[in-house]
This record gives structure tokens, C-alpha cells and sequence, in this order.
């Protein structure tokens, strides 16, 4: 931060997270700097030394991009306080089940005036809360310097450099404008809004509703089917966000829509794949061994149940996703569940 209290320039970014987004994050603000013609140190944090080692030998993270070349200005280790040193933008993408705990090991090394970002689009089982809360209670930050990223961001296209657009939310609407800046690549467009809520959640619910059309897939269902479930799964996701405070105008964007038809959508997703594998007939733990990557809906969906039983909020798609995922309900008896439903107008929500 500068004298003012405003972000000052992303001379250092430590990113916390060597998967695939959060590698392909490290690449968009590489080529955000190079293109723009500053200066920028980026450092990766991973918790495995081998892809460490072939991040910084080789600039590839093949176990999760492919052959895909990184920036040489990206350099990683396994030593998060050497990552975090003088950070001025600090970007996490860990699974969300996994933050709190980390961030409370962390928090000490986390430099004073850092802006820091969540990646991720999970809520935490037992508090029920969204990343960025859990970011402000542990790191005890002001909303000003907590933004999330979203929107339809299937790293590997991302990486490949196809065009793509996201939202930035933060409250305030200076940090949110300066991540914007510092995020601009010539293939990756950030677009800005205060409603954090509204693009958490959409981020959230979506993993599950994709979960839900992977298992429609799998079980070799037509695109009619997917359509209705999207649609539905929108209509969920939005009775939600407006329950929380969030704005209709978000989900019918990127952080929404948007959002929700890529990863309902693509062989890229990993709740959809998720979905798709139980629905060929595997078991969860058969996924879990299928899988390199989290599929956060598989965890997140029963927190996302619970959180929509507290409000009083409708969500049939999900309490069918999670009976499921529970062993209460199999994927044959997922359509019959859904079409059951008491008859009622469209735009009811």
C-alpha cells in the first residue's frame, strides 16, 4: 500500500498454489507485466519439490499444463516464507478445505499492506463460510484488501492463451480497479464489481450443479437434459446469492452464467469429469483415485446444502447432488428425483 492507503505496484507477487490455476494465474501476470512493460518478480509455492524443480529448470508444469512454457520470470519453491518475503499481491489457490488451517501458518509472513486474492470457489464444511471470509477472520484484513477472481477460467484454455474474460470483486472499488490492471494480459480481460458475495457464490454452486450435469452426461443423457439442468442450476445459484446479499446482475454475468456454462460444459472441468465418472458407475472413492485434482463441488456440496437449509432456500438440484455424493440416492434415481417436483411457474424462485 502506498502513503494514501491505495495499492501502490505489484512489484512482487507471491502466488500460493502450483496447480493448474494457480500456475496459470502466475502465467496471466507474467504476460500482464511483460506486455505492459514492468517489472514484476513472481514466485510460485508448491508444495511438491519435483514440480518446483521443473518449474524452475525447465518453465513448464507439466503435470498440470501440459507443455505448456511459463514466463522465466516465474520462479517457485517449497519454501513459502521465502515466496511471501515483501509481497506486495499475495494469490492463493489451495483446495478450500485446506485454507484456514494454512493461512493460520502463514499469517506471520504475510507482509503488511499486501492485497490479497482468492482463486478458489469452495465454501468451508462446518462454518459454511466463503473464501473471502475466511481470509478476513484468520489474516484479520480490512475488505479493502481482499479481492476474488472468477469467472469461466478452465486454466488450460487460459493457458494456451485463448481469450478470455473474469471479474475482480472487492469492496472497494480502487483495489479491485488496480488488480485489474495488474491481471491484464492481451488474451485475459478482467471486468470489476463490488459484489463479492454474488461472485463467490457463483463460483461456489456452480461446481456442484456441474456435478450434476457430468452425471447426466455419464449416464449418456441428451443435451436437453444438460440445458434444463444448467438453466435450473442457475435459477438455485441465484436464490442463493440474492439470499446472501448478492445482486442478480452478477449471476447473469461471467461470474454467473458464465461461469456455470463452461464448467457445466467442458471436458476440462473437473466437477464435470467428476460427475461424468459416477455417472458411468463409479464409486466416489473410484473418482478420488481417477482424479489428480480437486473437484471442489464433491466437497463443498454438502456445506453449499447447509447453508441453503439455514436460509430456507430451495435448491433441489444440489440436495439431489449431495444425496448422492452420501450414498442416499443412486445416479438412476437423480432425473426421476428432479422431474417429481411439485409442479409451479418458471420465474418462481
Amino acid at each position: 500500500m502506498t502513503a494514501d492507503g491505495k495499492p501502490g505496484a505489484a512489484g512482487t507477487v507471491a502466488v500460493l498454489g502450483a496447480g493448474s490455476w494457480g500456475t496459470t494465474f502466475a502465467k496471466i501476470l507474467a504476460d500482464a507485466a511483460i506486455a505492459a512493460g514492468t517489472p514484476r518478480v513472481i514466485r510460485l509455492w508448491g508444495r511438491r519439490a519435483g514440480v518446483v524443480e521443473e518449474i524452475n529448470n525447465c518453465h513448464r508444469n507439466s503435470e498440470y499444463l501440459k507443455d505448456i512454457v511459463l514466463p522465466e520470470s516465474i520462479t517457485a519453491s517449497t519454501d513459502v516464507r521465502a515466496v511471501l518475503a515483501e509481497a506486495d499481491l499475495v494469490v492463493l489457490a489451495v483446495p478450500a478445505q485446506s485454507l484456514r488451517p494454512q493461512l493460520r501458518e502463514w499469517k506471520d509472513m504475510i507482509a503488511p499492506g499486501a492485497v490479497v486474492v482468492s482463486l478458489m470457489k469452495g465454501l468451508e464444511l462446518g462454518t459454511d463460510a466463503r473464501m473471502s471470509e475466511v481470509i478476513a477472520q484468520e489474516l484479520d484484513l480490512p475488505l479493502e484488501r481482499i479481492a476474488v477472481v472468477s469467472g469461466p477460467n478452465l486454466a488450460m484454455e487460459i493457458a494456451r492463451e485463448e481469450p478470455t474474460a473474469s471479474v475482480v470483486a472487492c469492496a472497494d472499488s480502487a483495489t479491485a480497479g488496480w488488480l485489474a490492471r495488474t491481471c491484464t494480459a492481451p488474451y485475459f480481460r478482467p471486468y470489476t464489481t463490488a459484489d463479492v458475495v454474488g461472485v463467490e457464490i457463483g463460483g461456489i454452486v456452480k461446481n456442484v450443479i456441474a456435478l450434476a450435469v457430468g452425471i447426466c452426461e455419464g449416464k449418456q443423457m441428451g443435451d436437453n437434459t444438460k440445458a434444463s439442468v444448467i438453466t435450473r442450476g442457475l435459477a438455485e445459484t441465484s436464490r442463493l446469492a440474492l439470499a446472501l446479499g448478492g445482486e442478480a446482475k452478477t449471476m447473469a454475468g461471467l461470474a454467473g452464467l458464465g461461469d456455470l456454462v463452461a464448467t457445466c460444459s467442458s471436458a476440462l472441468s473437473r466437477n464435470h469429469t467428476a460427475g461424468r465418472l459416477l455417472g458411468q458407475g463409479l464409486t466416489l472413492e473410484e473418482v478420488g483415485r481417477k482424479m489428480t485434482q480437486t473437484a471442489e463441488g464433491i466437497k463443498s456440496g454438502q456445506a453449499v446444502h447447509e447453508l441453503a437449509g439455514k436460509l430456507g432456500v430451495d435448491m433441489p438440484i444440489t440436495a439431489a447432488v449431495v444425496a448422492v455424493l452420501a450414498g442416499k440416492l443412486s445416479v438412476d434415481q437423480l432425473g426421476p428425483v428432479l422431474l417429481s417436483r411439485e409442479l409451479k411457474p418458471e420465474g418462481d424462485y
